[in-house]
């Protein structure tokens, strides 16, 4: 994942996730609550700067991922998740953050991931 500020990278991780997953889309998944969680404490650190903002965009490029985000019913699909990674939906409900589709070519993560190995 790839944090920007005012077109500035400011943060930058990749990790290995240390549960196991049983689709893509489900490491998709607590991948984007891995993110959110980053997201929400350099928006709660910026807002004792006096920056103040309304909707965090999170930009990914697997909507398997993005749907369960806005969707609050649980799915058979998602219902074997850990709760701890679905608190991301509260925040999408709560229009904190949006999570918006970004097409892979455009995906700077994925290059900053080669370039490490």
């Amino acid at each position: 994942m790839c944090h920007f500020f005012i077109n500035c990278l400011v943060s930058w991780f990749s990790k290995k996730q240390n549960s196991i997953s049983l689709s893509t889309a489900e490491a998709e998944y607590i991948a984007t609550g891995n993110c959110c969680t980053q997201l929400l404490w350099m928006k709660h650190t910026l807002k004792d700067f006096g920056a103040i903002f309304n909707c965090v965009p999170i930009r990914y490029g697997n909507t398997s991922a993005i749907n369960p985000t806005k969707n609050p019913v649980l799915q058979s699909r998602t219902k074997h998740i850990d709760i701890k990674h679905h608190f991301i939906r509260d925040f999408v409900c709560k229009k904190k953050i949006c999570v918006e589709f970004l097409c892979t070519n455009d995906q700077l993560a994925d290059i900053l991931l080669n370039l490490c190995l």
